[in-house]
């Protein structure tokens, strides 16, 4: 299997170009569901332990549906999969490059809850256009076990978050170990309190926001992904729904930009416009670099070709 690992703003990404039987399904969302149904080992043999670690983001692709788009991704992590990925997208469009199989320009690419643009500029850097972001509740409170009560915000940026200002520590990388277990904590309670998205999906994101400690910046962030590890870049997706969440506050307007620093001190520029439906569309600027062009090998007497680790 042939994979192109790339990092953006350093969170890893593993794109997969050859060497995965292809789903079934006429849309994006039917070719996740068969690869959840009858190739799940893969997503763990590509991204879990040995080969991988819980912080790696897989990205299939896969044909397009639409004759307009470059491609179809699905993307996936140590535990679930996906139905955006923002950094994962930026890094699929600089393997793309690499291969030699897109340029500069604007490009479209299906996902599982729809299709999203993807604009490379001659520099490298990438803005994304994502699927539109929205606030579901506000000021929502939940009881958390050893931390009292939490205050936050429900919104919606490709994936559904849970966005708070608590800080049980600061928000940098000597206290991820607590960082970590605070927003695991919060997840379990939202879980158990039925606090969940619109359509009644787990809210599988949490977002810590705190003031930045770079200037260029507006906010600094630790999110805790759905594998269960923390996001290294800014989050794609959790910048789009925290750029919603303050345009509903009255706090972003359309076009103005939000930079948002992530606990590893990278940086995402981001601004949203207003689709024909007056929905919010999120578009993120960031990098991206290729680290690898690999082949993955499955030996048939290795006891952990399929991997470790996937809950």
């Amino acid at each position: 299997m042939r994979a192109i690992d790339t990092h953006t703003e350093g969170e890893p990404t593993r794109v997969i170009v050859d060497g995965w039987p292809q789903p079934a399904g006429a849309t994006m969302a039917e070719r996740r569901d068969d690869l959840r149904a009858r190739f799940d080992q893969l997503r763990c043999a590509v991204v879990c332990e040995p080969r991988g670690h819980d912080a790696v983001v897989g990205a299939l692709l896969t044909p397009p549906v639409h004759p307009t788009s470059a491609a179809g991704i699905v993307f996936f992590n140590t535990g679930t999969y996906l139905g955006m990925c923002g950094h994962g997208l930026i890094g699929v469009v600089r393997a793309l490059e690499y291969l030699g199989r897109l340029g500069v320009g604007r490009h479209r690419f299906d996902t599982p809850v729809g299709t999203v643009g993807a604009e490379l500029a001659s520099d490298g850097t990438v803005t994304i256009e994502n699927v539109p972001a929205r606030l579901h509740l506000r000021d929502v409170a939940v009881s958390v076990p050893g931390y009292g009560p939490v205050v936050g915000d429900v919104a919606y940026g490709g994936n559904w978050f849970f966005i708070t200002h608590a800080e049980p520590a600061p928000l940098a990388l000597a206290h991820v170990r607590e960082l970590t277990r605070f927003t695991h904590a919060i997840r379990t309670a939202l879980r158990e309190a039925g606090i969940a998205g619109s359509d009644g999906t787990e809210i599988d994101h949490i977002e810590l926001s705190a003031p930045p400690t770079r200037p260029d910046a507006d906010a600094r962030n630790y999110v805790l992904c759905s594998g269960g590890d923390y996001d290294r870049s800014p989050c794609g997706t959790g910048t789009s729904a925290v750029m919603a969440a303050l345009h509903a506050r009255g706090k972003l307007a359309i076009g103005e930009h939000w930079r948002q620093e992530s606990i590893t001190g990278s940086l995402f520029t981001g601004w949203l416009t207003q689709g024909a439906d007056g929905s919010l569309v999120p578009h993120v600027r960031g990098s991206a670099f290729v680290t690898a062009d690999t082949t993955l090998r499955f030996d048939p007497r290795d006891p952990f070709r399929c991997g470790f680790g996937s809950p």
